[in-house]
Order: C-alpha cells, then sequence, then structure tokens
C-alpha cells in the first residue's frame, strides 16, 4: 500500500547524459541558474550559503537562498531552504528549512537523478499545505528543466 506522504516529495528522471555532466549542472552555481531559473552570486559551498534573484517571469522578486549541507562528487548534492518563500513582506528565517537532496547514480541509459525534498511538517500550518504543493509541482518542471539542459550539451 502506498501512503502519500505530507512531509516530503520524491521525485525522479533517466537522465540521458552522464553522471559527471548532471553533476556539473547540478553543482556548478551558473549551470545551476540556467536550468533552475536563478541568478546566483557565488559557488556552492559545504557549510555556506549562496542566494539569487529568480529569473522565473513573474519571480523576479524572489531572492532564494540556500545553505549547502552535502557535496559528495558525482553522488549527493543537498541545501537547506525554505520552501515557496516568496513574499517580500515575511521573515522567513524562523521557519525550520526543508532539505532537498539530490541524488546521482549510473543508469543502462545515463544517470537516475533522484530528488528529495523533506521536512514539510515543521513549516508553519499556515502555509505548509501550499508551499507543499507548489514545490511538488515545481520539482516536476524543474527535473524537465534539467533533462532538456543536459541534454543540449554534453
Amino acid at each position: 500500500m502506498t501512503t502519500q506522504s505530507t512531509d516530503r516529495i520524491d521525485k525522479q528522471i533517466d537522465l540521458k547524459a552522464p553522471v559527471s555532466r548532471v553533476w556539473r549542472a547540478l553543482t556548478d552555481y551558473r549551470e545551476f541558474g540556467q536550468w533552475f531559473r536563478v541568478n546566483l552570486e557565488g559557488p556552492f559551498v559545504a557549510g555556506k550559503a549562496t542566494r539569487g534573484r529568480i529569473t522565473h517571469p513573474g519571480y523576479e522578486h524572489v531572492v532564494m537562498e540556500v545553505v549547502v549541507e552535502k557535496i559528495e562528487p558525482e553522488h549527493l548534492f543537498s541545501f537547506r531552504w525554505h520552501p515557496y518563500a516568496i513574499d517580500p513582506k515575511v521573515d522567513y528565517s524562523k521557519e525550520q528549512p526543508t532539505l532537498v537532496e539530490f541524488r546521482l547514480e549510473k543508469s543502462p541509459t545515463g544517470t537516475l537523478l533522484r530528488v528529495t525534498e523533506s521536512g514539510f511538517d515543521k513549516v508553519p500550518a499556515g502555509r505548509r499545505d501550499e508551499a507543499f504543493r507548489m514545490n511538488e509541482g515545481g520539482w516536476t518542471a524543474q527535473l524537465k528543466n534539467i533533462e532538456a539542459h543536459v541534454g543540449d550539451a554534453r
């Protein structure tokens, strides 16, 4: 029996690109910014924050900030952030951030990419359902974006 979790989003896609190519698309902040649609100010460094303005139409007022948890080359890249933190009048810093994990695995056709975002049960109740719903759809779109990105340049 499958139960729908309210605490985590799990997505996966089989990309027709080598692990090294997908890894670069995930961890080079300039490449990440291209497919994720964010203009990050600096590189991803474990234990450090990086931030940048969203470039997706309609969200240009949003500054995304992530704190990198782990960088295990060509296997795991993870960060914490405040999900669907789009209202500039709200201070999200007092909220518990969610954990986003990108896991890579060699597959017969290239790379199996798994994306998990967990910790929604700790998001304040007043915005939890919307944050979950928006990020659930957002990750579906982002997997299509990275698929197009790594398909363009090997």
